[in-house]
């Protein structure tokens, strides 16, 4: 057996035989793609080449890349970023909410006077008071991932994910949501290894369904590993804002109650979560409805005008109806979502806006809410409150930062100066930070209340493993609670009315 070719460093800088001779001045080396026998450059640089065959352009679909102009029409047919037929379970905006609102300018707080941003500090307290602002910290664990927990080979970032995925499961568990029986719907799936892991919780469990609901392509998805079990396993490549859960077949066949899971869903994906588990599909039901019945005393229409008998003809078949009605929802058992990225939060698909409404806020406030929801995250950095040199160093450093980003700092918000660093120091940055999301989190609480939910938030690892360590978990209302419920919600309506005759 021969010995194996030793790999060959490549020399930063230095031409690598058989590689593209095609020198990337922003990366300061050689293009790293093979080329074809006797060709210097690859087909992406092949328009370097002496007496090329054909001129390369840029593809009119993706400008990210070229293509040989005389096979431009070849290419279109089979371009990844070619537009593809929609799935059957795609609904344009199915979850994006009512839009009907008037939206504001967001305006940045560097772009704010110190008199407003006052005045929405100010705002902020007020609209946190009764709210419950210290979360209970409840650090669970589950038997599912002890062995890779222990397993001294994975690193501490591997360690991190690890520690977050058993709460979570421990949570589930804890409210009677981790069983057999029912669908769980994983959004902003990735990689889908909280999915991975509930079927690893759930493997001697009969009819277990699980859909792994994420828009991009991911790559080391661990799909495959869940494919031997009995479980049925489906990835849903689509945005949660167009994901219509009432046409996927696999919750059509068997019709499984569901229970939606995420770990970090960022921003306003998380409302668009859970519009897309608690809203009620709309079709288009003008198509439908049967026509109007006449009434007697309408006047009516000229009658026809006789024809002959042997010229008439049987009258043509009424076509099918081609908007079929919707179908049920299936019945949502519960939810439990770690939330993470309020500053990416959009108004327009907020859940909590009539939360917002009831305290005198609107999207305006809403949108100042979101940028300093970060300070809960960053506050305590040193560079965030100590201005930065000027010069072309900070735009060198942001590129390499980029290329060497870790996945759990895909996460963080661009910075913003504003003249709140000059009389907030950085603990009190990070509190105001901490209400923030606090309020943004109590109108997604009231709108899981409203829709016949116990809702809470709880801390369900330590800030050392992450600084998003807030969990979302509810459950339906039991018949005695719905009644404390409606109660309630008749309560705040009277004293509403009593103010608005105040005023």
């Amino acid at each position: 057996m021969a010995a194996p070719v030793p790999r060959v460093q490549p020399v930063p800088g230095q031409l690598v035989p058989g590689r593209c001779a095609f020198f990337v001045e922003r990366k300061k080396r050689f293009c790293k793609m093979i080329v074809g026998k006797g060709k210097r450059f690859c087909g992406e640089h092949a328009a370097m080449e002496e007496c090329s065959g054909s001129r390369r352009i840029v593809c009119p679909l993706d400008p990210k890349h070229t293509v040989d102009e005389d096979k431009l029409e070849k290419h279109l047919k089979k371009c990844n970023s070619r537009e593809k037929p929609k799935p059957v379970y795609y609904v344009e905006n199915r979850n994006a909410g009512s839009g009907d609102e008037d939206q504001t300018a967001e305006v940045s707080l560097c772009e704010r006077s110190q008199s407003e941003l006052l005045s929405l500090l100010d705002k902020l307290k007020a609209a946190c008071k009764g709210l419950q602002t210290e979360l209970e910290e409840q650090v669970l664990t589950h038997s599912a991932l002890q062995e890779e927990l222990d397993n001294p080979k994975n690193g501490e970032s591997a360690h991190k994910h690890l520690r977050q995925q058993a709460s979570i499961l421990a949570h589930m568990s804890a409210l009677g949501l981790l069983a057999g029986r029912r669908c769980f719907v994983e959004f902003g799936a990735g990689r889908g290894k909280l999915s991975h892991w509930i079927h690893q919780a759930l493997r001697d469990e009969e009819e277990l369904q699980v859909l792994l609901v994420e828009r991009s392509s991911t790559r080391f998805k661990v799909d495959g590993k869940n494919s031997d079990g009995a479980a049925e396993f489906e990835r849903l490549q689509v945005d949660i804002q167009h994901l219509d859960l009432s046409r996927v077949p696999l919750l059509r066949d068997k019709a499984l109650p569901v229970v939606g899971v995420g770990k970090h869903l960022c921003g306003a994906a998380t409302d668009l979560a859970l519009r897309c588990l608690l809203e009620t599909p709309r079709c288009n039901e003008s198509k439908l409805e049967p026509p109007s019945k006449r009434h007697k005393s309408d006047s009516a229409p000229d009658p026809p005008a006789p024809v002959p008998a042997q010229t008439c003809s049987p009258p043509a078949p009424v076509p099918a109806q081609t908007c079929s009605p919707p179908a049920p929802v299936p019945a949502v058992l519960g939810l439990a979502v770690a939330l993470c990225c309020h500053h990416r939060c959009q108004w327009k698909h907020f859940v909590g806006r009539d939360f917002f409404a009831q305290r005198g806020l609107g999207p305006d406030e809403f949108s100042a809410f979101c940028r300093m929801s970060s300070w809960a995250t960053c506050g305590l950095r040193p560079t965030n409150h100590i201005a930065a040199p000027p010069g072309p160093t900070n735009q060198e450093e942001e590129s390499q930062g980029r290329a060497n980003q870790r996945p759990e700092e895909e996460h963080e918000p661009a910075e913003e100066t504003d003249a709140m660093k000059e009389f907030l120091s950085p603990s009190e940055r990070e509190n105001v930070g901490r209400l923030c999301k606090l309020l943004i989190d109590s109108g997604r609480l009231h709108f899981l209340q409203r829709k016949g939910f116990n809702a809470r938030l709880s801390r369900y690892v330590s800030s050392e493993v992450t600084l998003e360590n807030v969990l979302l978990t509810a459950v339906p209302h039991t018949k005695q609670e719905d009644t404390q419920q409606q109660d309630t919600e008749q309560q705040d309506t009277q004293q509403q009315d009593k103010q608005r005759d105040k005023d």
